[in-house]
């Protein structure tokens, strides 16, 4: 669902085919073909100067990686997911009248971001202390566990990342995901993890038997196998940090020097969170009561 480490990073829409999945993946690359103008310059006021500049543009360029359900094109050619719903209507609020997507790889979104090939990354992205050093976050919109996709009837047995590892279990998950970290930190070696781009080359390698399991955002993962008639998806779960159940949060990501951008964000989110309108946001894309959160950035950078 991401980066250095991860992500990713859903709605109740129709269980989508992998074909159309991968459609909307290369619908993404046509529309960031046309989505990569020249994008605001570095802010050099305190706090950063990008909101006005915005404003007067009358466009927000997202960064998006195409992952169901969190930022993606839709059959219509339409951008959607859960971060760009919400981007619209937040930066409605703040006097910005569009987004535009500007699609690349999940693990390429920090990077794209500092270099300035879009303004703000909505795609959904788990806020961890490695990513905390290198951009920031608004407040969390939604808190999310992990999932599995295993072949049906789950013949091994896994149920979590100590599961794969003391059954030797073959592991995938995708490019920058955090469940990198939370397979390494359970003692699985980070040189046999086999990283694919996405949820679709998940599920296509668990079908084709060339490994055993992908670990993903619960979400993604039980949108993915709806449609397979060879795998599934497992019980939700918390990764262990430190030894400890871990909670991610994921939330929209700007550049360091873009304070005032991210706080004026912040204040409409809370916003949406206390009249009850974020959940109703979200729900069309298959997220519950149970992922609304009252995290903070703070509580996820470490600080």
């Amino acid at each position: 669902m991401a980066p250095p480490l991860p992500g990713r990073k859903d709605r109740q829409i129709p269980g989508p085919s992998r074909r159309s999945l991968l459609a909307g993946v290369a619908a993404l690359g046509a529309l960031g073909a046309a989505g990569c103008s020249r994008v605001a310059t570095a802010s050099t006021a305190k706090g950063g100067d990008l909101l006005d500049r915005l404003r007067a543009q009358g466009v927000v360029k997202l960064g998006i990686a195409g992952e169901i359900p969190f930022g993606y094109i839709d059959r219509d050619g339409r951008l959607t997911g859960e971060a760009p719903e919400l981007a619209r209507i937040i930066f409605k609020r703040l006097g910005v009248d569009r987004v535009q997507p500007v699609p690349t790889e999940f693990g390429s979104l920090i990077p794209g971001l500092n270099s300035q090939q879009f303004d703000v990354v909505a795609a959904g992205m788990y806020v961890t202390p490695e990513r905390c050093k290198q951009v920031i976050f608004a407040d969390p919109d939604y808190q999310m566990l992990d999932a599995f996709i295993v072949r049906k009837g789950n013949p091994k047995g896994l149920h979590n990342y100590r599961d794969i590892v003391a059954k030797k279990a073959k592991f995938a998950t995708g490019t920058g995901y955090a469940e990198i970290q939370y397979a390494v930190e359970a003692g699985y070696k980070e040189s046999d993890i086999l990283i694919v781009p996405d949820q679709v080359a998940g599920l296509n390698a668990v079908e084709a038997g060339r490994v055993d399991v992908f670990a993903g955002t619960a979400l993604t993962v039980r949108e993915v196998v709806k449609k397979s008639a060879k795998a599934e998806a497992t019980k939700q779960f918390a990764p262990l940090v430190g030894g400890k159940p871990h909670v991610d949060g994921g939330a929209f990501a700007f550049r360091p020097t873009e304070t005032a951008l991210r706080d004026a964000f912040n204040v409409e989110l809370r916003k949406l969170k206390r009249s009850g309108e974020l959940f109703r946001i979200l729900r069309p894309f298959g997220f519950t009561r149970a992922e609304m959160t009252d995290l903070t950035m703070k509580e996820l950078c470490g600080g």
